[in-house]
């Protein structure tokens, strides 16, 4: 049967998300039907578990590693599905609900959206771990899984998906829309009023949580600024912040995606040496790592986007924030600062009726139920694939 004549059905689905944070997993239980122009999506269930912190460790250890084993790589990819399992099982027992299918996104261990040369050939590639065997065998529901690789096979950089569930849920007829993630890196989805799919622009626009945490660990012992509480209490350090935004990565038009290959503890241990020239006080460095987020999430909307969004309606545009960033209150302060003067209206996406910590979550359900109708799962116009592409693997029970 094709994609053509499958006939669409609706169906109570499990979205699971980790992302580059590696603080955590997130899931969601949404209801997802056919509707006239895009699917109908319910959110009837979500919830958040901190990773163990031996767990924590040992993804942050495999992260854009220089050395590792085969041993601790499999080890690690079988342990991620074990937990995958145990935080649908975890959120099945406070929601007891009969799921169709569960979509898990995996943990992103390295991410190379470009070709780069390996063994005598150039191809781009990314690997996100968690055996989904365990997954579908714990829960005895099938999974989908290993979502990139087809949007990279189809030329895109397997990223941003995200971009599928912006405009299903917030594309309208009357209002330009930014939908902001901000995990561990940050991304964008601009949808300008009354856009079709190919007309949605949407890349990752650099560090998001990922530098701010890095430091807040290294210098308070703490996995991350509550609230931007510590960061209120520094100074913003000008020579570092102009240094780091020279940054090439900051220049590459979309589409683009980055990851801790570009921003993690390197750069983190980089960054702190430069604000220790400028300060001794640990705050003042952390409040630069926060305005290094905002400059750059400010600057990416400014620079690629602002125009374009300006021209589809008069009205203010809906800046929406989702992801950790969105609790920041010190980020998400510095940010209004940057984008209001553009006419932007900063809300936090809870105040349409999704939760922050949700919708990554519910975005791999939606590419789970588009890859078991087999339609696309990309938006070629934020990926840079030169078609759309039915995404990731099933694994059935």
């Amino acid at each position: 049967m094709t994609a053509k004549t499958m006939p669409l059905k609706a169906m109570t689905i499990a979205g699971i998300m980790s992302g580059t944070s590696a603080d955590g997993i997130d899931v969601a239980i949404v209801r997802i039907s056919p509707g006239k122009l895009r699917p109908k999506i319910k959110l009837i269930a979500h919830h958040s578990l901190r990773y163990p912190a031996p767990l924590r460790r040992a993804v942050l250890a495999a992260m854009n590693a220089q050395s590792t084993s085969t041993a601790e790589l499999a080890r690690l990819h079988w342990r991620l599905g074990i937990a995958y399992a145990e935080a649908v099982q975890s959120i099945l027992k406070l929601h007891p609900i009969r799921l169709d299918l569960i979509g898990c996104h995996g943990q992103t261990l390295f991410h190379q959206g470009k070709p780069t040369a390996f063994a005598g050939r150039k191809f781009a590639c990314t690997w996100q771990a968690g055996e989904a065997q365990i997954i579908a065998s714990t829960l005895n529901v099938p999974v989908v899984s290993n979502f990139r690789p087809a949007d990279m096979l189809a030329g895109g950089q397997g990223a941003p998906l995200v971009p599928l569930l912006d405009y299903t849920l917030f594309a309208h007829p009357t209002r330009g829309r930014i939908l902001q993630n901000i995990g561990g890196i940050a991304n964008l989805t601009a949808i300008p009023a009354a856009a079709k799919p190919s007309e949605v622009i949407a890349f990752d626009t650099g560090p998001g949580n990922m530098v701010m945490d890095a430091l807040t660990l290294e210098l308070f012992h703490q996995p991350f600024d509550k609230n931007g509480a510590i960061a209120a209490t520094g100074a913003v350090l000008a020579a570092p912040l102009a240094a780091a935004l020279r940054n090439p990565y900051f220049e590459l038009p979309p589409p683009r995606s980055s990851g801790r290959e570009q921003f993690g503890r390197e750069y983190a241990t980089k960054f702190l040496a430069l604000c220790r020239k400028s300060s001794r006080k640990p705050e003042d460095a952390l409040a630069t790592a926060t305005a290094l987020t905002a400059e750059t999430i400010s600057a990416s909307y400014k620079k690629f986007v602002h125009k374009k969004m300006r021209a589809s309606a008069n009205s203010p545009i809906d800046y929406i924030v989702s992801g950790g960033g969105a609790r920041n209150h010190t980020l998400m302060a510095m940010l209004a600062q940057r984008l209001e003067p553009l006419g932007c209206q900063l809300a936090a996406i809870d105040n349409f009726g999704l939760p922050a910590e949700a919708k990554e979550a519910a975005a791999f359900a939606l590419m789970a139920w588009h890859t078991w109708h087999r339609l696309p799962g990309n938006l070629p116009a934020a990926t840079g694939a030169t078609h759309p592409a039915i995404l990731g693997q099933v694994t059935y029970v």
